[in-house]
């Protein structure tokens, strides 16, 4: 059975007052909630899911004194265990669609969400609309190529084609910006 949100989020506050039972209590009950976020959106890869979950276990331990008790915990321990996702994600030159962008801007606050999300846009609006849209569909929508290319009435090389354009095309001009 697993814990309740109210049980772990008890166990972490006692944890962060030095209760190290509490805190060990806490860990072992993220195990199947942790396996369970994974599992989900990454099925057939169980040997990834199970180094996930260890990262996140060890990034809950070693973030715990940022965590805001007045806001809800899972909301807390899902944006770590994204980003744990989206970074393992990167090593393996995956991409995926990020589900729960609500939760991360509770966590993260909306703000710099907004204004990063207006970032995108803005950079998107320098290349032509073809190679934006076919960037949007496949990175931010998570869309597959061959979604993508069912969407926008396109080829599904024109889509790669596209996307490896813009991409390069959006990194020349963040490089320009940052010179």
């Amino acid at each position: 059975m697993q814990a309740s949100e109210d049980q772990l989020k008890a166990w972490m506050t006692r944890g962060l007052d030095g209760d190290a039972a509490a805190h060990q209590l806490l860990l072992r009950g993220l195990l199947p909630v942790l396996r369970q976020f994974y599992r989900r959106r990454m099925s057939g890869r169980e040997d990834d899911v199970e180094d996930l979950v260890q990262e996140t276990l060890i990034a809950v331990h070693q973030r715990r004194m940022t965590y805001d008790a007045g806001r809800p915990l899972m909301a807390w321990v899902f944006a770590i265990a994204r980003y744990k996702m989206i970074d393992g994600f990167r090593r393996t030159g995956r991409t995926c669609a990020i589900e729960g962008l609500e939760d991360i801007l509770v966590v993260e606050g909306f703000e710099d969400a907004s204004n990063a999300r207006s970032d995108v846009t803005r950079l998107l609006d320098t290349i032509p609309a073809k190679q934006a849209a076919a960037i949007r569909a496949t990175r931010i929508d998570g869309l597959s190529t061959a979604e993508a290319a069912a969407r926008h009435a396109m080829g599904e090389s024109d889509v790669k084609v596209s996307v490896h354009r813009g991409l390069k095309a959006l990194a020349a001009r963040v490089r320009d910006t940052l010179k």
